[in-house]
């Protein structure tokens, strides 16, 4: 049984990737270029880090563009991010059998709070964002610090994510990895690969 859940923010907690592609997408357009939503969620999925740099390689996208990016992200995402359906009675559920859900995300505090926003911050121990500076995934450095800071038995934890990086990061750090894809995809990396939160109660 797994007593420390440590979940990722964007595609995991969080149904964020159509709202940020759509951003961007819509940016794209105002400066001339079309690309399908698909094609950029596929890069920012592996990570944004990789589709900014995808973006500025393809059409030489500049910090104006980033800039302009960024400001509709904070004025949009606030209102029309949602957490997964399952992920509240999920959270919940995890934190009423005595164990503790943790989040650990490459986002600033604007994961700290939607989570307020949409009730779930009460359900989490502990929080690594932007802020703390820690060497990005799949470095497992910040997986790390929270099993110290907690005195967590490695082999009771585990990392939920959708992306390989969160899977990578959770075999560098020693612990199993939970690999979270709606459409079935699986990753080499995982421990567990669902399609469904649900699948997650008999894991945990």
């Amino acid at each position: 049984m797994y007593k420390h859940i440590l979940w990722d923010f964007d595609g995991t907690l969080f149904d964020s990737y159509p709202i940020m592609s759509g951003i961007f997408k819509e940016e794209l357009k105002i400066i001339g270029h079309e690309e399908p939503l698909e094609e950029i969620m596929k890069q920012m999925q592996i990570s944004m880090s990789h589709a900014m740099q995808h973006y500025e390689e393809k059409y030489q996208i500049d910090s104006i563009f980033l800039a302009r990016y960024n400001e509709q992200r904070n004025l949009q995402e606030p209102v029309k991010c949602l957490p997964f359906e399952e992920i509240t009675a999920l959270c919940k559920h995890i934190c009423e059998t005595g164990r503790k859900n943790y989040l650990y995300t490459h986002r600033g505090n604007s994961a700290t709070d939607m989570l307020k926003r949409h009730g779930l911050y009460e359900y989490f121990s502990d929080f690594v964002t932007a802020e703390h500076g820690f060497e990005r995934k799949p470095s497992p450095n910040a997986i790390l610090h929270l099993i110290k800071k907690h005195a967590m038995d490695p082999s009771e934890s585990l990392m939920v994510g959708d992306r390989d990086l969160d899977m990578l990061s959770a075999k560098n750090a020693g612990i199993d990895g939970c690999f979270y894809n709606q459409k079935g995809v699986e990753s080499i990396h995982a421990d567990y690969n669902i399609s469904s939160f649900n699948n997650l109660y008999s894991l945990i």
